[in-house]
């Protein structure tokens, strides 16, 4: 029983730093909710909260984290910034249909998204960031070394709230 509201408690406390934090970025309430898995009217009094200066608990999140849907979203994020950057990006199409919703996050898709995001590292790399390959080689051994626990929230959640991330932060490491 103990176990089951200290549960309720993390994904409580996670759907609050995720609000603050794309509230922080601008993200439209509708996208906060659906992200979320909240209704807007509940996200609107979160940030109305948040704004009116009820003090949240600090956003304590890092890309530095371990567990499969966070790696997942942190590869997607980043062959979404490799797709934009480059018009012969060999994973355009494959971006666009995760984020369509036409391919999921399935072993053999993220090993085929793997492939496509390495070969555009190859093909471009004299015009690419290094902070491009150093995120690819931080996911890439995260992916092959299987994390021990996942976090609490889901996988859907986390894999969003990673590939945001990731994309901000290769947009001001670049």
């Amino acid at each position: 029983m103990n176990e089951v509201i200290r549960a309720g408690e993390e994904m409580r406390k996670l759907r609050t730093e995720m609000i603050k934090l794309f509230a922080d970025l601008g993200w439209t309430q509708d996208r906060i909710a659906q992200l979320a898995d909240m209704s807007q009217p509940a996200v609107s009094k979160q940030v109305t909260k948040y704004k009116t200066g009820d003090p949240l608990p600090p956003t304590k999140l890092s890309l530095d984290q371990h567990d499969a849907p966070w790696l997942e979203g942190r590869l997607w994020g980043l062959a979404e910034e490799i797709s934009e950057s480059y018009d012969t990006a060999r994973c355009t199409r494959y971006v666009h249909a995760i984020a369509r919703g036409k391919k999921r996050f399935t072993p053999q898709n993220v090993d085929e998204l793997r492939r496509l995001v390495e070969e555009d590292l190859m093909l471009h790399q004299a015009e690419m960031p290094s902070s491009y390959r150093n995120a690819y080689d931080e996911i890439s051994r995260g992916l092959d070394l299987p994390a021990k626990a996942t976090a609490p929230a889901s996988a859907s959640v986390r894999r969003a709230l990673a590939h945001q991330i990731q994309r901000d932060q290769l947009r001001v490491g670049s």
